[in-house]
């Protein structure tokens, strides 16, 4: 058994993994396509025509950049195993000698460019959920030290004979690494509490039935990205222990980068997450919407309580109407 024996078989396993979840990404991209050409959806739409072409272009990107990643994993196991199964040394000196090869820096570049695009949506959509600038000035700070220090690894790992598993890369990819991470913590919590707590008080306002669609387990992890935190924290403890299963937690966390990013712009489109009208609402906080079918219902910021006087009296006279409606139709029977 040779020395990276557990490292190949990971690796085998991820590329498997990548062509499944593959299929998943594609899946959700033309279901994203389809819901923007969907004559319903522009009709509720039709004031965001240009948010729906920055939601296309950015999921064609996130799609282009999973391609290249997934593409260039599968051509140098090929090559590692297949073409080249004969090498002197074997598969562990053909990754040794050949892991710095063009195509795998082109890979990891997409990796790192898929992860800003990915960091700078969730960073938008914490915005969006807050609406508060001070929210997301700590994560924007980690989001900048992330791409610098993202750099600083695709040019290390992209040297003659270097090896993005050891050495200075591993380095700078642990370091790479922990600040994406944390900053998909921090905001994913954010995101969370956010919906939690506002959705329960929003719920307590306007009925547990329009709350309970933002308050779910699913819609709460779709909104924060958690399956894209959860799995950049697997791929983290294993890649700084040294491990060499790391490979195959760093197959999954790339294609959650690109699927979580989907799920959530997927969600967007359908009208069942959080919006900003910025166009009717200066100093209010949040939009709930529902889809195209439903009844839209809309609630200002929190200190606005002459909408729910209004509401309340309006309750009122309708329960008086009613008990009115009761006494004369009494009176006619007897």
């Amino acid at each position: 058994m040779s020395s990276l024996s557990t490292f190949q078989n990971a690796y085998y396993i991820g590329n498997n993994f990548n062509g499944i979840l593959y299929g998943v990404e594609l899946v959700l991209y033309f279901m994203t396509v389809r819901a923007m050409l969907d004559p319903k959806h522009k009709q509720s739409r039709s004031s965001s025509r240009r948010s729906d072409g920055f939601f296309l272009f950015f999921s064609t990107a996130l799609l282009c950049l999973n391609t290249i990643f997934v593409a260039t994993e599968a051509v140098f196991g090929e090559e590692m195993w297949i073409v080249n199964a004969d090498y002197p040394g074997g598969q562990d000196a053909y990754l040794g000698d050949f892991a710095s090869v063009w195509y795998q820096t082109l890979g990891t570049a997409a990796s790192i460019v898929l992860n800003l695009l990915s960091d700078g949506l969730l960073i938008y959509r914490c915005w969006v959920v807050w609406d508060d600038l001070r929210v997301v000035a700590f994560p924007i700070l980690l989001y900048l030290g992330a791409f610098s220090v993202g750099l600083a690894q695709l040019y290390e790992s992209s040297r003659p004979h270097a090896n993005y598993f050891a050495g200075l890369s591993q380095k700078l990819g642990i370091a790479y690494t922990s600040c994406v991470i944390s900053l998909n913590i921090i905001v994913s919590a954010l995101i969370c509490g956010r919906i939690y707590f506002a959705g329960r008080r929003y719920a307590s306002i306007v009925g547990i039935e329009v709350g309970r669609d933002y308050m779910t387990a699913t819609a709460i992890m779709i909104e924060s990205a958690a399956l894209y935190t959860l799995f950049g924290i697997a791929y983290l403890i294993s890649f700084a222990i040294d491990s060499q299963t790391s490979i195959f937690f760093l197959s999954l966390y790339v294609m959650m980068t690109c699927i979580a990013p989907q799920m959530i712009i997927l969600r967007v489109l359908s009208g069942r997450a959080w919006t900003r009208d910025k166009s009717s609402m200066t100093t209010t906080n949040l939009e709930f919407t529902k889809t195209a079918e439903a009844t839209a219902t809309q609630v200002g910021s929190f200190g606005d309580e002459s909408r729910f006087t209004k509401h309340s009296e309006l309750a009122s006279i309708n329960q008086s109407n009613r008990s009115n409606s009761s006494v004369i139709d009494t009176v006619q029977a007897v």
